[in-house]
């Protein structure tokens, strides 16, 4: 296909093997938006997002402003760059309409949902905690509504009973990395979104991290799966905090309180069957096997956990 000049405007891991595949297609990437430096490490130095440090490597242009929806100066520059496209993966900064327009093909989105399933901030984890069978990609063209474009092409991945965020995340990447590179290429009519079927995936926090033993250990098991690596799960233990790296749901071998340790294994009674306990952290050290961190932290059988 006939190169097109681009931007690109992304900011995390998971837009970073569609940068490189557009720019080893031998797309024109004019310039690369992304989140701007932030601080970070015990000396809060000012560290680039994932997608700046891959740019620099391809010796591509970046500009990370603060904002865009009131900066007129700067939609002046993204409009001056004439552009055939633009091309957003989890940018974190929301488009004004005069930037959706200015590119002649538009702005696409590659999305980690099968829309309109989860639109928002956190689809890879809503579809996990949800229980779905499968989630996917879908390249939309975006509007000014949150996720609400009509789309261009999709293409989904299983999830299995063990899977977590890192893994599903990391499949999302590269599918959408492959199906920008066909959308660019073909063109394909857009379709709009069902209007049935919407759910929203919100913003993730670290309370939502808290485990709490009156659900069900599936769902302690899910939320486990989604939140690992951020914002973590964890529990609360005689004023300390314990995060739960890896767990897996059991039967519950008899009748307890929710939160009750059962054995030293551990596994620990839920609203409907059990969590044995498989990996743990305290704060300040590092993850360790189940067995191994109990020799160094007492959590005895009978306790109930808050």
């Amino acid at each position: 296909m006939t190169p097109l000049r681009l931007a690109f405007m992304g900011s995390p891991d998971f837009a970073v093997p569609a940068l490189r595949a557009l720019h080893g297609a031998g797309h024109e990437v004019a310039a690369v938006y992304t989140q701007p430096p932030r601080p970070s490490g015990r000396g809060h130095k000012e560290t680039p997002c994932a997608v700046h440090r891959a740019a620099l490597e391809l010796g591509l242009p970046v500009r990370h402003p603060a904002r865009l929806r009131r900066d007129e100066a700067e939609q002046a520059a993204f409009a001056a760059l004439d552009l055939d496209v633009a091309v957003v993966a989890a940018y974190g900064l929301i488009l004004p309409a005069a930037m959706l327009r200015a590119p002649r093909r538009g702005c696409l989105n590659i999305h980690a949902s099968l829309l309109p399933r989860w639109r928002g901030a956190g689809p890879i984890q809503a579809a996990i905690l949800a229980g779905d069978a499968e989630t996917g990609v879908t390249i939309m063209q975006m509007e000014e509504g949150l996720d609400t474009g009509p789309m261009l092409l999709a293409d989904r991945v299983s999830i299995g009973p063990r899977d977590g965020t890192p893994a599903i995340h990391d499949a999302l990447a590269e599918m959408g990395a492959r199906l920008i590179l066909s959308a660019l290429e073909e063109n394909p009519p857009a379709q709009p979104q069902p209007e049935e079927g919407v759910t929203y995936a919100p913003k993730l926090s670290k309370e939502d991290g808290r485990l709490h033993w009156g659900e069900s250990a599936s769902a302690l098991d899910r939320r486990i799966r989604a939140l690992n690596p951020w914002p973590g799960t964890f529990f609360t233990h005689s004023g300390e905090t314990v995060r739960v790296l890896d767990a897996m749901p059991e039967p519950l071998p008899a009748p307890a309180a929710p939160g009750t340790v059962l054995d030293d294994a551990p596994r620990i009674a839920c609203g409907e069957g059990a969590l044995r306990l498989l990996r743990l952290q305290r704060a300040g050290r590092g993850a360790m096997e189940a067995g191994a961190f109990l020799r160094g932290y007492a959590l005895p059988t009978g306790t109930v956990l808050g």
